[in-house]
């Protein structure tokens, strides 16, 4: 452990960095007084963190900044952390991306969208919600209620009659004046108040004007109010969802156990729980200033911050952190740690839910663990497949001819370890040369990173993996990289001919002649042709996104008096080929150096 002097460390608000001898990062904390803090890591017994001992063997020296206040040291902490990326600092790793729905009242017919990330651009924003699918289901229904448009109103407003969603009853056509702005606006109204969650609301307006249009004796839109009465009560019936109170919330609940603390998110939206997310972390510092480190992290992110958070128990700085996710928000957030009362069931119910995250990942790690195991046996491995990769090319006749890696990890993909290839030496359509290329860049990477897997799968029978071996050969990688290669089933007819019969999946290794198959149905067996269609589609989409531009690029180079130069400014002027075809012959007319009549010729060109 180094040897400090404390005395020459101020007694002020700041960060402290600590440095390896390799002058990496190592950790980035925040302290109210400077030096009380760094004299608890070298006091006799530690600070109880577990991780202390093993960091301060490694760390060579310390340097702190000193700021004003505890604020301005929160905000130099979270920018250091994101900046350095320490290891022993807290980071988050999410098993998916929670998707929200935008409103734009800044439009003039604003629209339902379903986005993953939240932005400060003015729109109200609603969730999180962990199904994507769920709550497209959800909005569906919102449709059949409130018809909101569901594209673009230029775009609509070019077809010479309302889109099918009119035709059903699911879209209100402003597009084509169907709708007047203050009546479309009244629609918005009611889908906001559903997404809400306040549908008894919605059903004592819709009622109000009901009564009004029977009155009036405007009896078709009194029968269509009456209509979506109906279907908001039925709607809510099926939900039968617990009201937990006004506000909205997020909740934070902490599960413990040796090592490890798995932290769970409860969100409730005006009263209703709408979905839970949660982390493990590993347990490196003080349940308090995890929770810190772990607010600060989550929420510096793109997303919805509630009127309240409720804590398992109360933060130090915790002011300094709710004047930071106010100023974040544009309104004041309120972090609590209740004693009592509803708020304080809430967070037990977060701490249950933590907890039983924790044993659900637990039993899908056992599960991931045991199918790794079976395919080490299977294949006849040296060692556990940590981490498999998956190569497939796609190319039409040639042309355009691209690669793709996709990327297993413990048995669950990794998606940002995806890698696609541009076929860069090869000409014409052969695969084997072009699966030679992509094995050879991507190992060359992998020796100077360091970072190779443990198992390559070859989507193709004996010849890709001959191209494999010989990859492996290459750079002397045979022994520690197992090859696989994956072979289509068969089709054929039985002995009377008529009834077609599919073989299992085949599987091929280097100096085997015989394949190895796995039992019908088998979760190996699943895992692998899960993979190797994850690699044909990831392939597949980049080749079609790549011929679709050229494609565009050809269209344009075919149209007299479109040249490089003029090419480039329609790119730049629009941001991308999709809405260069998609531009009407006006907008295309407003591109410097483009006349109305070359644009007239573009557009009919485009289409």
């Amino acid at each position: 452990m180094i040897s400090i002097d404390l005395k020459t460390y101020p007694q002020t608000p700041g960060v402290y960095l600590m440095f390896s001898s390799d002058d990496v990062v190592l950790y980035v904390g925040k302290a109210k007084q400077l030096r009380n803090r760094l004299r608890s890591y070298f006091s006799a017994g530690g600070d109880g963190r577990l991780h202390i001992p093993l960091l301060m063997a490694k760390v060579e020296r310390i340097e702190v900044i000193v700021t004003d206040t505890e604020k301005e040291a929160l905000l130099l902490e979270n920018t250091l952390i994101k900046k350095h990326r320490p290891r022993y600092n807290i980071e988050l790793r999410d098993d998916k991306t929670y998707v929200s729905v935008r409103i734009d009242l800044n439009d003039p017919f604003p629209l339902m969208q379903v986005v993953r990330q939240v932005k400060d651009d003015g729109a109200q924003y609603f969730g999180p919600y962990s199904s994507s699918a769920a709550i497209r289901a959800t909005l569906k229904q919102i449709y059949r209620i409130f018809p909101l448009r569901h594209a673009a109103v230029e775009r609509c407003s070019k077809r010479s009659r309302p889109c099918l969603f009119y035709q059903i009853g699911q879209c209100s056509a402003p597009c084509h004046d169907k709708i007047s702005q203050a009546d479309y606006r009244q629609l918005v109204a009611g889908a906001i108040q559903l997404l809400e969650g306040r549908e008894s609301e919605v059903i004592v307006k819709l009622q109000q004007r009901m009564e009004e249009a029977a009155v009036a004796m405007r009896f078709e839109d009194a029968a269509q109010l009456r209509d979506r009465i109906a279907a908001i009560k039925s709607s809510v019936e099926k939900q039968k969802v617990a009201d937990y109170g006004g506000g909205n919330q997020d909740v934070i609940g902490l599960h413990q156990d040796g090592g490890e603390v798995e932290v769970a998110l409860l969100f409730i939206r005006h009263g209703r729980l709408i979905g839970r997310q949660s982390y493990r972390l590993e347990w490196k510092l003080d349940l308090p200033e995890l929770v810190s480190g772990f607010l600060q992290e989550y929420y510096s992110r793109q997303v919805i911050l509630p009127d309240q958070l409720l804590l398992p128990f109360v933060l130090e700085g915790a002011e300094q952190l709710g004047e930071w996710l106010s100023e974040k928000r544009g309104k004041k957030v309120h972090l609590l740690a209740p004693q009592r009362g509803e708020k304080k069931r809430l967070c037990q119910m977060a701490q249950a839910n933590a907890a039983e995250s924790y044993r659900q990942r637990g039993q899908q790690q056992q599960a991931r663990k045991q199918l790794l195991e079976e395919l080490q046996q299977k294949f006849f491995l040296s060692r556990l497949p940590e981490r498999i990769e998956c190569y497939d090319i796609s190319n039409v006749q040639g042309n355009q001819s691209v690669g793709s890696m996709v990327v297993l990890i413990g048995g669950e993909p990794a998606t940002s370890e995806y890698r696609r290839f541009k076929i860069k030496t090869v000409v014409g359509a052969d695969d084997y040369a072009s699966l030679y290329e992509v094995l050879t860049r991507r190992l060359q990477h992998g020796v100077e990173d360091k970072k190779l897997p443990d198992m390559i799968l070859i989507d193709g029978g004996k010849g890709q993996l001959g191209v494999l071996t010989e990859a492996l050969q290459l750079f002397n990688l045979s022994e520690q990289i197992a090859a696989v290669g994956i072979a289509k089933s068969r089709v054929h007819a039985n002995v009377h001919g008529k009834v077609v019969e599919r073989s299992e999946e085949r599987f091929f290794l280097p100096g085997r002649k015989n394949p190895i198959s796995f039992r019908h149905g088998s979760a190996s067996l699943f895992l692998l042709e899960r993979l190797r269609d994850e690699a044909h589609r990831f392939a597949i989409t980049y080749h079609r996104k790549l011929r679709k531009k050229a494609s565009l690029r050809s269209s344009l180079d075919e149209i007299a008096g479109v040249g490089p130069s003029r090419r480039k400014a329609l790119l730049k002027h629009f941001g991308s080929l999709k809405k260069v075809r998609a531009a009407t012959a006006e907008e295309l007319q407003q591109v410097n150096g483009i006349s109305p009549g070359l644009a007239a010729d573009l557009f009919r060109a485009l289409r």
